[in-house]
């Protein structure tokens, strides 16, 4: 029973990398987004594929989690513009990056933000709209390794 399990899981794992590949294979080839080695985009995740797809550029190790929303365009303003994600970020479920928008390295995006404005390296956002509370963190393959410090206001 145990073999089993450990198999199944096994399947499961490597049917997800798969997965995975596959995603950033069809946002790179096709829509022609600038996607860097080791990001992982859930599959729930809408990035901006209708008007200018080229203009989402995320860097290298990041994470794109669930129902989170990245845009390069709006339509009621006529407004393209390129939205970066710097590397080794994390963009939180449900957040929301507006189009224009500079996410610096080793930045975190909290669950439910909505980011309007560029977010320096090495810091954390959260909030509608998202405001800086903390600095000095630091991110690596997908993990918070330090947490950083609060912002004072």
């Amino acid at each position: 029973m145990s073999k089993n399990r450990g198999f199944f899981s096994e399947m499961r794992r490597r049917l997800w990398f798969v997965t995975v590949r596959f995603t950033n294979w069809k946002l790179k080839k096709i829509f022609g987004m600038d996607i860097g080695e080791n990001v992982r985009i859930a599959r729930s995740a809408h990035l901006d594929k209708n008007i200018n797809p080229k203009g989402i550029h995320i860097g290298d190790g990041c994470q794109v989690l669930f129902d989170s929303v990245i845009l390069a365009h709006d339509d009621c303003r006529k407004y393209k513009a390129d939205t970066v994600i710097g590397k080794n970020c994390i963009i939180g479920v449900r957040s929301v990056i507006m189009p224009g928008v500079h996410v610096g390295d080793s930045s975190v995006v909290a669950a439910g933000s909505v980011v309007v404005k560029d977010v320096p390296a090495n810091s954390m956002v959260a909030g509608n709209p998202a405001k800086l509370i903390k600095e000095g963190v630091v991110v690596e393959n997908g993990r918070i390794l330090d947490g950083g410090h609060k912002v004072l206001k």
